[in-house]
């Protein structure tokens, strides 16, 4: 099967969310700036022509809804067509790695001189990154997880939160083999 390009996934991450409750392009928008941030990025540029494209081919709706005195706004629903073509891509395998872009890995590639000046300072930047990324998502974990009884209800999205979880304490970790104490 011919890969998927990033373009084409936004198209599932939306009907996914639509599949969660109805929302607006600006909720939408929102849900990248946490959750799906984690893990995928989209801009406004972005989702809001991806949402005509999916309205026009049957696969969400919307409905117009005012707020305040004359904001309106389009609240968007799946149709049974989205939801079928969600299903169909939930339902296909993943067979493919992708790569992680990160910027610092990249770096580090050209550096070749144990002893180059800059490599601490990278490292200890990261590390301050990292542990902040971590210390973020215990903290989004322990949110919208409260207790294991809370787990079910969104099963999948606890197993990401322990994946990310997990890949940053070992970022972290991997960091601090090689950070030398500070004068």
């Amino acid at each position: 099967m011919a890969t998927i390009g990033q373009r084409n996934r936004l198209q599932f991450i939306i009907l996914g969310l639509l599949n969660q409750q109805p929302q607006t392009g600006y909720d939408l928008a929102k849900a990248f700036e946490n959750e799906i941030g984690e893990f995928w990025q989209a801009q406004h540029s972005q989702i809001y022509p991806m949402l005509k494209r999916l309205e026009a081919a049957g696969e969400i709706t919307h409905e117009d809804t005012v707020t305040g005195e004359k904001l309106a706004k389009k609240q968007y629903t799946l149709t049974p067509t989205g939801r079928e073509k969600l299903v169909a891509w939930v339902s296909q395998p993943s067979p493919e790695l992708t790569p992680n872009k990160d910027e610092f890995i990249l770096k580090l590639y050209f550096i070749k001189d144990v002893d180059d000046p800059r490599i601490q300072p990278m490292l200890r930047e990261q590390y301050r990154l990292h542990q902040a990324q971590l210390a973020h998502l215990q903290q989004r974990q322990a949110t919208v997880f409260p207790d294991t009884s809370t787990i079910d209800q969104a099963y999948g999205h606890y197993l990401i939160l322990d994946h990310a979880i997990a890949r940053e304490a070992h970022y972290v970790s991997w960091l601090t083999q090689y950070l030398t104490p500070e004068d």
